[in-house]
């Protein structure tokens, strides 16, 4: 039978179902889709392929998804670190924004995010920044997989004057995006804290008519839960629960600052938690609960949020911070382990964005977004068990190869839709820019 591609491995990690490791076999891709999972030695009998790939040193697992990213704000990295959120936002960021924030800093700062993701292993980006229908754009000319946030806040930037422009736009943004096969439209408020309850309650609305996700920062830090319940007497969850925004269509981010009560009223209304460990690190926002939300029944995606407060998108460190923190918060060394923590990068992402019926495993039937991890560096031998070294022994420098949807955008590390130096220039230039207004 004649396919497209036929990619053999040492090992290959589908992560549905769990805790399976294949050896020596083979994922057999026609059309975009994975069409079987199969013994090398069959595989080659029973498939003829245009592309064969002959990874012996490698796992292949699914691509990660990026569950929470500022994309564009990747030009920002390192520009001001080592200050809490709000100082690092009013004082800096937001100025910096109002600034310098345009289609043509959208598109570059995109381009770097997306070329730094594939390179790490990041098949699928979950977005929330200003000009989204420049991200969008970013995404499909590289292809790659992407839900590209409708941002809504209510105060006028470049990109929209208030609440109602943002919604409108986003509205005709996703009305444009919805054939596109590589991206969705989640709306994308940005906090409570920036978005007053007329607009929630819209996006509410539009939410469940159209069943988009909704995408928004939540309990981030103890000041934010703190200046909502002085003005309100309400937590901001409590807040968006009676605003009718709690359900299996919200993904809620970072979530810090929880209570036993909070993290019951997260698992009975289905809503999504999305876990940034590094950025809460660095912006000593707290920690979330990871394990007691898991232990909840509450499905725990993991992102890196912004360079600018990372300072990178390498998903590969993510998971070993968020394994290492989950059993420190936890105070149990069994807690929040290998596989859960490779689920929290994969299958949980997708479920979150309502993708789980396309990516995030790599099963019969679904795209192939995979990812092939050279696993015989010596920084990774001795070698007893692949998903314990991929999570806490591995570095996003050993991502060799990329498919989406079947197309190779990363082939032995060489980006293969970037101009690499040209990119480079750009950046260059933007970094004088800022540097100069900094």
């Amino acid at each position: 039978m004649q396919v497209d591609t036929l990619i053999h491995a040492h090992w290959i990690i589908p992560v549905e179902p769990e805790n399976v490791v294949y050896e020596n076999h083979t994922l057999v891709i026609n059309h975009g889709l994975i069409v079987d999972l199969l013994p090398t030695a069959q595989a080659n009998q029973k498939y003829q392929a245009s592309s064969v790939e002959n990874l012996l040193q490698h796992a292949l697992i699914p691509g990660f998804i990026n569950s929470h990213t500022h994309a564009a704000m990747t030009l920002m990295r390192g520009i001001a670190d080592d200050l809490p959120l709000h100082d690092w936002l009013q004082q800096h960021i937001w100025p910096l924004e109002k600034k310098w924030v345009s289609e043509a800093f959208v598109s570059d700062g995109t381009d770097l995010a997306i070329a730094e993701m594939l390179r790490g292993g990041t098949t699928c980006f979950n977005d929330m920044y200003f000009f989204p229908e420049i991200a969008a754009r970013q995404a499909i000319k590289h292809g790659m997989r992407a839900a590209i946030g409708l941002i809504l806040i209510d105060f006028s930037t470049a990109w929209a004057e208030n609440a109602e422009s943002y919604l409108e736009k986003g509205l005709a943004l996703h009305e444009n995006l919805r054939h596109e096969p590589l991206i969705t439209t989640p709306f994308a408020p940005h906090a409570p804290y920036t978005v007053s309850d007329q607009p929630l309650q819209k996006i509410t609305m539009y939410a469940q008519q159209l069943d988009l996700p909704i995408h928004i920062h939540l309990h981030e830090t103890e000041f934010e839960v703190q200046q909502q319940l002085a003005q309100t007497g309400q937590t901001p969850l409590q807040r968006l629960d009676g605003l009718g925004l709690l359900s299996p269509n919200l993904l809620a981010v970072h979530m810090t600052q929880l209570s036993e009560a909070d993290i019951a009223l997260v698992a009975k209304t289905g809503a999504h938690i999305v876990h940034c460990p590094e950025s809460n690190l660095k912006l000593a926002s707290g920690f979330c609960p990871v394990n007691a939300c898991l232990a909840a029944g509450i499905n725990v995606a993991l992102g890196t949020d912004g360079a600018a407060s990372n300072n990178d998108l390498d998903m590969l460190g993510e998971m070993r911070t968020a394994a290492l923190i989950g059993k420190g918060v936890a105070k149990d060394a069994s807690a929040v382990n290998a596989m859960t923590v490779l689920k929290m990068a994969t299958i949980n992402g997708a479920k979150a964005l309502g993708l789980e019926k396309v990516c995030g495993s790599l099963e019969i039937g679904k795209a192939a977004d995979v990812v092939a991890i050279d696993l015989q560096h010596l920084e990774t031998l001795p070698l007893y068990h692949p998903i314990s070294h991929i999570v806490y022994a591995c570095s996003r420098h050993q991502v060799t190869d990329v498919w989406v949807a079947g197309k190779p955008l990363l082939k032995q590390r060489h980006l293969t839709t970037f101009d690499e130096e040209a990119l480079k220039g750009k950046v260059k230039l933007w970094q004088q820019r800022l540097s100069v207004f900094g």
